[in-house]
């Protein structure tokens, strides 16, 4: 199977030298992210001032009505997206549905092509992907940042200065990239929400905190939101960390650990979720030991799951996305080009978040849910 997929990626065809790359990006060995690489938002906008003006005003214009498109298309607008859509949370689907109804308000006649993927799929079902992405020649390729191979992948395509690169998911911009950065880093800052999430978990100080983390897979996800809990986690005297799990982002092996964790500390309160799948995974533990008020275990992202498990009173709290933001920018960015105004596009949208318990009232989560899913949950 992976022996014909090489052999694809070598035949002959007018990006040859992208597959002869990418097949050698795959034999590369897979070497961790260092947190080092990237440059936190706050960080970025203190060197970049004049960045603020322009991402308030963009954000004006994502949240605001659709305005169509002035300047005259000659053909569709060509788009390749690649996420790794196939997982428990809809973030990457609504993404996809918001975007498209943005587009369509815009009046902007385009192409889209759509790969899907598990987040820990064989390296080389990424590489296909991209591959065949890129043998259509899209204007634009909508990717994210996930582990190493990601990175060298997509440092090949900033190289060739085409197509334009809007990398989803990601909000802090790579200190290698600095002198030929993506056309748009856009989704949600992952720092922000656990800042959000820790500021609830970690309030209470007259109870000690005793805490697992559970990551996803190894890479940006797992280093920016648990590492970043963790760091704050240990400012805290009365909170201790007892344990710590990659889970490969399945809810069956978040199961397993928190399971295996309850019977290792049984004085455990507190889990960390890195995702809605790891958190889900957590909560079917919980639940089978009868420990779901003991422990507490937070969400992120506040998609469809997770709104229900806090509904049910099974997830005591999440960072919840105005999700269709990350789509209606990605749309509002293309028409900005289009109309041959790339200054008004910011280097990273970060979209708005708001932390959401299991305690809040019916009334004011139907408010929220309606303005984070205004254009996907009509699709």
């Amino acid at each position: 199977m992976f022996l014909a997929r090489i052999t694809r990626l070598l035949s002959p065809g007018p990006n040859q030298g992208y597959g002869l790359a990418l097949l050698v990006l795959l034999l590369l060995p897979q070497l961790a992210f260092s947190i080092e690489d990237y440059t936190p938002l706050d960080d970025y906008l203190q060197q970049h001032p004049e960045q603020v003006e322009r991402m308030a005003t963009f954000a004006g214009i994502v949240s605001g009505p659709a305005v169509a498109l002035t300047a005259p298309q000659s053909r569709p607008v060509r788009i390749a997206i690649i996420y790794p859509a196939l997982q428990t949370s809809d973030y990457w689907r609504l993404s996809i549905l918001a975007f498209e109804a943005r587009l369509k308000e815009l009046n902007i006649r385009y192409e889209l092509q759509t790969h899907l993927s598990g987040l820990d799929d064989d390296p080389s079902v990424l590489a296909t992907q991209l591959q065949r992405s890129l043998e259509w020649k899209p204007d634009y390729l909508v990717f994210t940042l996930g582990a190493l191979i990601h990175r060298q992948l997509i440092e090949k395509i900033l190289a060739q200065k085409t197509p334009r690169l809007i990398l989803q998911n990601v909000t802090t911009p790579l200190h290698g990239w600095s002198t030929r950065p993506p056309f748009l880093y856009v989704g949600f800052d992952h720092q922000a929400g656990t800042r959000l999430l820790a500021q609830t978990l970690l309030a209470d100080s007259s109870t000690p905190k005793q805490y697992a983390m559970l990551y996803s897979s190894h890479g940006y996800i797992s280093r920016l939101r648990g590492d970043t809990f963790i760091r704050i986690a240990n400012e805290n005297p009365v909170t201790r960390q007892l344990g710590s799990y990659y889970t490969n982002n399945e809810p069956d092996l978040a199961r397993d650990a928190t399971l295996q964790e309850l019977d290792r500390h049984p004085d455990l309160n507190m889990l960390f979720a890195c995702t809605t799948d790891t958190a889900l995974g957590a909560i079917e533990a919980l639940r089978m030991r009868g420990k779901l008020e003991q422990v507490t275990v937070n969400g992120w992202g506040g998609g469809k799951a997770e709104l229900e498990a806090l509904r049910r009173g099974e997830l005591d709290l999440t960072v919840m996305r105005i999700n269709d933001d990350n789509g209606v920018a990605m749309a509002e960015a293309i028409k900005a080009e289009l109309e041959q105004h790339s200054d008004r596009v910011p280097q990273v949208f970060s979209g708005e978040m708001v932390l959401v318990t299991r305690d809040i009232p019916a009334s004011e989560l139907k408010t929220l849910t309606d303005k984070a899913f205004r254009y996907s949950a009509a699709q």
